[in-house]
């Protein structure tokens, strides 16, 4: 089991996502949808 620090936001995208994006690709997309800073946070997403 991951600890995660107090605070911390876990984000789930709903839907298939394109994979081959990378962590930079699918880290710019979330800033673009999230309009801010997502460091620190957890994103969780589903692949085909």
């Amino acid at each position: 089991m991951i600890q995660l620090p107090a605070g911390t936001k876990v984000w789930m995208a709903a839907g298939v996502t394109d994979l081959r994006r990378g962590f930079d690709g699918l880290s710019a997309q979330m800033q673009n949808v999230l309009h801010e800073q997502c460091s620190g946070h957890v994103f969780v997403f589903e692949g085909e």
